[in-house]
C-alpha cells in the first residue's frame, strides 16, 4: 500500500466507476467523480463516499486539483482533459484506445515528459492471473519463436437494433468502434507478450441499423472487424472483433511457436471468470489446462474488474510515483497501440496492406 494517501479524480463514470474500488484499495482518496448526468454521479459518489460531484471536467480539475486524474470519458476528450491535467501537476491514468489518433497521442506522451508526470494507459486486462502467467511462461520461452498468434474479443452488447446509440457509434467521439473499445486490448496483449506489429490489412462492418446519438446521420463506428497483421519478428496475427455477437462474452489470445503453445481465455459465464484460463503444450502434447489461481473477490462485475485489474495498475503508478519505478502498460504503449489502429483504419479506407507507423 502507498505511504500517504493520493488524492484522485475521476472523470467520466462508464467504466471510470471500475476505478474507484481499484484506488481506494490502495488507499487512495477519491475526491471527486464526473460525468455529465449529475443524478449518476451523485449516486455513484454516494456510493463510495465520494465528496466531490462535477458535471464539468475543467471544474472538477480546477476545484480538487488531485494528485491522480482517471481519464475515463469518450476518446475524443481524452488529449484536452490529459495536456490539462499534466499543466496542472497530476499524474493520469488514461482509458484506451489512448487518442483519436497517433498524432494527438504523442502530443499527450510529450506533454507528460514535459511535465515530469507518471502516465499509464489503462491496458487493464493484462493483469488476469491467467494472463499474467501467459507472459511468463512467453518470457520464459514456452512457445519459443511464435509462428501464429490469435485474438478474438467477441460480445453481444450491442446486437439489439432497439437498443439507444451511445457516443461509441459515433467515430467522431469514439474514434473507432469495436477495434478501438475491445480490439486494442488485444493488440496491446500481443504487443506486450510477441513484439511489435509491422504491417495489418482489414475489414469491418456495422451491424445493427442506428444513428448517432441525437439522430442526424447513420452510425459510423464499426460493430465487428477482421485483422491479418504480421510482426516485425515475422509471427502471423489473426483478430476478431465483435459487439454483435450474441450467445457469447469472451476473449482469447493464443500463440503457436516453434517449441510449444499456448491459449489464453476469458469467459464471463464461466466461474471465477476474473481469473482466467490457460492451457499449454510442449513438443507434439495435445493442449492440456493449467491451474490458475483466482483468489475470491465480491461485489458486482465492475467492482471485481477494479479490484482485480485495475487494482495492479493502481500499485505500478503509486509506485512509480513515490520511487521513481518504471511503469508498464505506459502512455507509450497507448501510443504504440493507437498506432495500429490508424494502420487499421487506414486499410479499411484504401484497402490493403498498411505500414504500422514506428
Amino acid at each position: 500500500m502507498s505511504q500517504r494517501a493520493f488524492t484522485v479524480g475521476v472523470i467520466g463514470l462508464g467504466y471510470g466507476r471500475a476505478h474507484i474500488p481499484g484506488f481506494q484499495a490502495s488507499g487512495c482518496r477519491v475526491v471527486g467523480v464526473c460525468q455529465r448526468d449529475e443524478a449518476a454521479a451523485r449516486a455513484i459518489a454516494q456510493r463510495y463516499q465520494v465528496p466531490g460531484v462535477f458535471t464539468r471536467w475543467e471544474d472538477l480539475l480546477a476545484q480538487t486539483r488531485p494528485d491522480v486524474v482517471v481519464i475515463a470519458t469518450p476518446p475524443h476528450l481524452h488529449h484536452p482533459i490529459a495536456v490539462r491535467a499534466f499543466a496542472q501537476g497530476a499524474h493520469v491514468l488514461c482509458e484506451k484506445p489512448l487518442a483519436m489518433s497517433r498524432a494527438e497521442g504523442q502530443a499527450m506522451v510529450d506533454a507528460a515528459k514535459d511535465a515530469g508526470r507518471v502516465a499509464m494507459t489503462g491496458f487493464n486486462w493484462r493483469f488476469t492471473p491467467a494472463m499474467q502467467r501467459f507472459h511468463a511462461m512467453v518470457r520464459d520461452g514456452a512457445v519459443g519463436r511464435a509462428f501464429h498468434v490469435g485474438g478474438r474479443w467477441l460480445g453481444g452488447r450491442w446486437a439489439d437494433e432497439k437498443l439507444a446509440p451511445t457516443w461509441r457509434m459515433d467515430r467522431t467521439q469514439a474514434g473507432h468502434g469495436a477495434m478501438g473499445d475491445q480490439g486494442v486490448h488485444l493488440i496491446d496483449m500481443i504487443r506486450w507478450n510477441f513484439g511489435e506489429f509491422r504491417r495489418v490489412v482489414a475489414h469491418v462492418g456495422i451491424g445493427p441499423s442506428r444513428t448517432i446519438p441525437g439522430g442526424g446521420r447513420a452510425a459510423d463506428a464499426e460493430d465487428y472487424a477482421t485483422v491479418l497483421g504480421e510482426l516485425e519478428s515475422g509471427a502471423e496475427v489473426t483478430l476478431t472483433v465483435s459487439r454483435v455477437a450474441r450467445g457469447v462474452n469472451e476473449h482469447t489470445v493464443e500463440a503457436y511457436g516453434s517449441a510449444g503453445a499456448l491459449t489464453f481465455r476469458s469467459e464471463r459465464a464461466s466461474p471465477r471468470w476474473w481469473g482466467g484460463q490457460l492451457h499449454a503444450a510442449s513438443g507434439s502434447a495435445a493442449l492440456a489446462p493449467l491451474p490458475v489461481e483466482t483468489g475470491d473477490v465480491s461485489g458486482d462485475p465492475m467492482e471485481i474488474i477494479g479490484r482485480v485489474t485495475i487494482a495492479p495498475l493502481v500499485t505500478t503508478l503509486l509506485d512509480a510515483i513515490e520511487r521513481g519505478s518504471p511503469v508498464s502498460p505506459s502512455l507509450e504503449d497507448g501510443l504504440r497501440a493507437q498506432a495500429v489502429l490508424d494502420a487499421v483504419g487506414a486499410s479499411v479506407t484504401r484497402g490493403g496492406w498498411v505500414e504500422v507507423a514506428g
